[in-house]
């Protein structure tokens, strides 16, 4: 008769619970012997390597147990010593004691995506969190602000809105994300209600983007920023597989999320057909495409333009509800552009199709010396 082997059954000495706990497994399911394979004291000998099954080393004849069981042989165990077939031990880990270990220092920088809190947003930086103060439509709840960033954001340090709390930017750096520049100001304040993709079809005058899981917060900041720049009215964007308008992206756009309206949606083709049905054109941008952008853009329709991820480029269902595609034409030195700069060159054609009126030349900026150097050092960034 096969000798009964320890913690495979219960209710017999030397067995285990259902559990496989054995005489020298503690309740926590750890073995106090080191390894399961290790020889342990009054445990049967192990086969030596190399020699043939027997009784002795095998528990008689199920030196297979799969064959017993009516299975055939795995693959790459037919010749495996016993032991090796039994499942390696695995004690038991809380959850958290699995989490993936931290990216390594720096590996945040630039890259940080809105840092939420109680359901508000941190936005950072001396343009952006200075454009949301000074936004009416804005609710904020906390400033911290260094003495040199106040002025540069226009504030006085001696008389601070009650919201705000004056701090040096080492201990900024503490309260928020890994790797926020935020230059000696951070505003935490609550999302803008944005648009309705119904309300957003109702201003034509005004072109509007549309990002197709363009989720990098830089690259969607820096369209905000273009958008402002070239009269967008707003900008199209998922409710899942996008970023919140705060932190990295936020700073990217320099205070141009103030001036843009955020439009979200559930489903992305969804919106087109909406679009469409009120009459607009809605181009997608595809290197691959037959027709430019001047051609595509080209009549008095409201024109929308959809610009997908980097690489992965528009997903096809969202390309199949377009009206059409178009591409930049680029020399053949280069496969692509970085989209954030094909968003800057198709808006601007887009206004160019359309007739606005040119803006008329910013003044010369001044550069005045100031004392702030401490707080770029410390963030080793400007706007």
């Amino acid at each position: 008769m096969a000798k009964d082997r320890s913690g495979n059954r219960s209710g017999r000495e030397g067995g285990g619970d259902l559990r496989g706990r054995g005489p020298n497994k503690p309740a926590h399911g750890k073995p106090s012997y080191g390894k399961p394979w290790q020889k342990k004291p009054g445990d049967r000998p192990r086969r030596p390597e190399g020699a043939a099954p027997s009784r002795e080393f095998t528990d008689g004849d199920n030196d297979k147990p799969w064959e017993k069981r009516g299975r055939g042989a795995p693959a790459g165990r037919e010749d495996r010593p016993l032991h090796q077939d039994r499942p390696s031990f695995k004690p038991d880990r809380p959850h958290h004691d699995r989490r993936p270990s931290p990216p390594p220092s720096g590996q945040w920088e630039r890259r940080e995506a809105a840092f939420e809190e109680h359901g508000e947003v941190w936005i950072w930086g001396i343009h952006a969190a200075a454009a949301a103060i000074n936004n009416p439509k804005r609710k904020i709840s906390k400033a911290l602000v260094s003495r040199n960033a106040a002025h540069r954001a226009g504030l006085d340090p001696e008389a601070l809105p009650k919201y705000a709390e004056l701090l040096d930017p080492k201990e900024i750096d503490q309260r928020l994300a890994p790797g926020a520049v935020h230059q000696g100001i951070a505003v935490r304040c609550k999302p803008l209600d944005g648009l309705d993709i119904s309300d957003a079809a109702m201003q034509p005058e005004h072109p509007l983007a549309i990002l197709d899981q363009v989720t990098d917060p830089q690259n969607a900041g820096a369209i905000f920023r273009s958008a402002a720049a070239f009269g967008v009215g707003g900008v199209v964007l998922q409710t899942r597989n996008a970023p919140l308008l705060g932190g990295a992206l936020a700073k990217a756009a320099t205070g141009a999320i103030e001036k843009v309206e955020e439009v979200r949606v559930v489903n992305l083709s969804r919106a087109i057909d909406a679009l469409r049905d009120a009459g607009w054109k809605v181009i997608g941008l595809d290197g691959s495409a037959e027709q430019t952008i001047d051609e595509a853009f080209a009549g008095p329709e409201p024109l929308a333009i959809v610009l997908g991820a980097e690489g992965a480029g528009i997903r096809p269902g969202v390309a199949k509800a377009c009206t059409g595609l178009a591409r930049i034409p680029i020399g053949a030195a280069m496969e692509s552009l970085n989209v954030s700069n094909a968003a800057a060159i198709a808006f601007y054609e887009a206004v160019k199709a359309r007739g606005a009126a040119i803006p008329p030349p910013k003044p010369a900026a001044i550069v005045a010396a100031s004392d702030d150097s401490d707080e770029d050092a410390e963030t080793g960034e400007t706007d």
